[in-house]
Parts: C-alpha cells; sequence; structure tokens
C-alpha cells in the first residue's frame, strides 16, 4: 500500500493534507445537509406556516406580478447605469484631491475629506430624502424637476465618497519607492500618477469596488421613496392591490440573480489577486 502511493507521486504531507481536505468536505456537506432538512421540516411544523405561506409564497401572485416586476427592474438598470461611470470619476477625483502634495493645494485635500466625512455620515436614505425632495422644492422647471436626476444625484454624491476611500487606499498601497522611481525618471508629479501609480492602485481595489457597485444596485430602490416606480415600488403597488406580499419576494429573487452572480465574480477577483501576492 504504502508502494502504491509512493507511486502516485505524493508525500505523506500531501496524502495527509488530501486527507483532511476529504474529511473537511464530507463535515461542511453534513451539516449543510442537516441545516437544510431542519429549516424544511421544522419551518412547516410553525402554527403559523398556512398564514405566511399564503402571504408571502403565494405562486399564483408570483406568476402574475413577476412579469412586470421585471419590466420595473430595468428602471433601476439604468439608474445604475447612469450613475456608476458618474461615481467613478467623481470618487477618483476626490481620492485625487485628498492625495495632492503641492502645499498650494491643501485647501483640496480639506475638501475632499470634508466631503468623504460628510457622504460617509450621513445615511444614504436621507440624502436621498434631502436632495430628492429639497432641490426639486426650488421650484425648477421640467425636466430639473425630476426625481429621477436628484434621486440618482443623491447616490452619486453618497457612493462617490465610498468609492474615493477605497481609491485612496490603493494608491497608498503603492509603495513610496515606486513614485520615487518615477520621479528619478525625471516623470512630473501628475504623470507619476498617471503612468505608475494610479495603474498599480486600480488594479488593487478593483474587487472592493465591485463589491460598493454591488451595494448599489441593491440601493437604488432608495429611489422609490421619493417617486421613481421601480422594482420596489412596483412591488409596493402590487401589495397594495393583492392585499398579498408575494411580490416582495419576486422583487428579491430579482435583486439576487443580479447580485450573486456579481458577488461570486468579485470574490474570484479576489482570490485571484491573493494568488498573485502570494
Amino acid at each position: 500500500m504504502t508502494d502504491q502511493k509512493q507511486a502516485a507521486g505524493k508525500t505523506r504531507r500531501q496524502l495527509y493534507e488530501d486527507r483532511l481536505r476529504r474529511r473537511s468536505m464530507i463535515i461542511a456537506a453534513s451539516s449543510t445537509l442537516a441545516v437544510f432538512l431542519a429549516v424544511i421540516i421544522l419551518v412547516p411544523m410553525a402554527p403559523g406556516w398556512e398564514k405566511v405561506k399564503a402571504s408571502f409564497f403565494n405562486w399564483e401572485v408570483f406568476a402574475k406580478t413577476f412579469p412586470k416586476l421585471l419590466a420595473a427592474f430595468k428602471l433601476d438598470v439604468l439608474i445604475f447605469l447612469w450613475s456608476a461611470p458618474a461615481i467613478v470619476i467623481l470618487g477618483l477625483l476626490i481620492a485625487l484631491a485628498r492625495d495632492v502634495r503641492n502645499p498650494a493645494l491643501f485647501p483640496l485635500r480639506i475638501l475632499g475629506a470634508a466631503y468623504t466625512d460628510i457622504f460617509r455620515g450621513v445615511p444614504v436614505v436621507l440624502t436621498v430624502y434631502l436632495i430628492g425632495f429639497g432641490v426639486p422644492g426650488l421650484g425648477l422647471p421640467r425636466p430639473w424637476n425630476s426625481p429621477y436626476i436628484w434621486g440618482s444625484l443623491a447616490l452619486i454624491l453618497t457612493y462617490a465618497a465610498y468609492v474615493a476611500e477605497i481609491f485612496r487606499s490603493g494608491i497608498e498601497s503603492v509603495h513610496a519607492s515606486q513614485r520615487s522611481a518615477a520621479q528619478s525618471l525625471g516623470l512630473s508629479d501628475a504623470d507619476s500618477m498617471r503612468f505608475v501609480i494610479l495603474p498599480q492602485a486600480i488594479r488593487r481595489v478593483v474587487p472592493a469596488q465591485m463589491n460598493m457597485f454591488i451595494a448599489l444596485q441593491k440601493d437604488v430602490a432608495l429611489l422609490s421613496f421619493i417617486g421613481p416606480v421601480e422594482i420596489f415600488r412596483q412591488a409596493g403597488v402590487f401589495k397594495s392591490l393583492l392585499a398579498n406580499f408575494t411580490p416582495y419576494v419576486g422583487a428579491a429573487v430579482i435583486f439576487l440573480a443580479v447580485t450573486i452572480p456579481a458577488t461570486r465574480y468579485a470574490d474570484y477577483l479576489m482570490a485571484k489577486q491573493n494568488r498573485e501576492r502570494s
């Protein structure tokens, strides 16, 4: 038996690790199966399960409302698509402002720090309310009183603060010797940032930025509080009309269909990045 193992080309340490890995997989699969079986068996035994099932998991209501929820989700996607580029650009500009080394531009660092402190400190929903209701209250003509514009602006301003800090962490993670080497080659501070620092910084923070944009896709639903009939508002309309909460479950399914693949891709990028560093 030992000869067969040695013929396989594996050391004792590798064989031990293989056994440990198989054991861990068996334990993980068994515990997961036990939890699922407990949920499947015990939850329907609860006294109020039938009422909950009728209110939240009504298949007829789900089939009736799901196509319209899917159509309403297109608005969420559109808001995300026009907000995301603006967030990246504004966030990068703020990160660069916070990294300026020229003493004459020190006010930019103060403004960048104040911006991130304010918009990271105020809850997103409160920013949506203040901008979404406050700016149109100025009596602006159409289309400048549209909740789509000002709700999107609220998301852009809030998320740009978080994205800026992620960019800044990426910039600061690049060793100072990189900047010194670029300057020794005759590059200016701006060229050093553009050609040496930023490419490395952006590559390092891609997984973290992916997670931020997954959160943005979900928070687009907050715009329903100021008027736009996107998927969350549409689910609320169906809930009122049908006296049933199943449309909310349908909306959750649609969000999960988008966010789970994106989350797994972000995890893949992070694992790939860790492998490259090791």
